[in-house]
Order: structure tokens, then sequence, then C-alpha cells
């Protein structure tokens, strides 16, 4: 269930800004609860550097900030997950990679969808919750 926590009008507290985005669900499964500028929730840990998600597994610390710092390694570490899909969060806006980088994913069968970070964690709870083989690599 998505829902979004407002304070009062011109209210600045930051937790009124953080959106939430899932109920927790039991079943071991890495979802993302909320999410916001510079940090994202997974289940009750909060992350502020960029990482990488499966619904199985979680990569803290990946080392791209930007679109600009992506290499094949980072995107290999993407591929060695097996996905069927890949979300590529960008951060506050989307801004896409080089054309070389939908060839690679394309080459191997592998979705790949750019957009930006917020989009993409919505994004990747629709598809973990379908139980879809899903990675994203997320930049904050």
């Amino acid at each position: 269930m998505s829902r979004a926590r407002h304070g009062a009008a011109g209210e600045s507290d930051p937790e009124t800004r953080y959106m939430q985005l899932t109920e927790h669900h039991a079943g071991g499964r890495f979802e993302i609860r909320a999410v916001e500028s510079g940090r994202i929730r997974i289940q009750d840990q909060d992350y502020t550097a960029s990482l990488i998600l499966s619904p199985e597994e979680l990569v803290p610390d990946w080392p791209p900030r930007r679109i600009e710092d992506v290499t094949d390694a980072h995107l290999q570490a993407l591929l060695d997950m097996d996905p069927e899909v890949v979300l590529l969060g960008t951060g506050e806006a989307t801004r896409f990679p080089p054309a070389r980088v939908f060839a690679m994913f394309q080459s191997r069968g592998i979705g790949l969808e750019v957009m930006d970070t917020r989009s993409a964690c919505r994004t990747y709870n629709v598809l973990a919750s379908e139980l879809r083989r899903v990675v994203a690599g997320l930049m904050l």
C-alpha cells in the first residue's frame, strides 16, 4: 500500500517529507519502506549511500554516486545477481548512461530501465512483489 505522510501546511519537519512506500510484510525479502532525498529505508534500516538491492540481497556502499561514475565493473555487479530486469536509479533526476550500457544489457537479454531514484524505488517494490528477478542499482 503506497501512501505519503504529510504534516500541516508549511511544516518543515524532515519526517513529514519522508515518503512511506510500503507496509512491512513478513517473509524475509528486502522491501523499500520509504525514500527521501539522500536516504532510503529498507526494512527498518536507513541507507545514505548508493546501494544494490534485490529481493534476496542488499549490497550497501555501491561506489557510484552519479551516472558519470558508473563503470563496467559497477554494472557487472548488477549483472552478477542474475536479474531479468535492472532498475538504475540515477539520483534526483533521470540521467541516462551511454548507449553502450543499454547494448551491454540487451546483448544478455536483460531489461534495463533508467529513472530517478524515487521512481526506481517504487518500481522495485512493484516488481519484487510480483516475484520478478529484479535488481536495483540506486544512486543517492
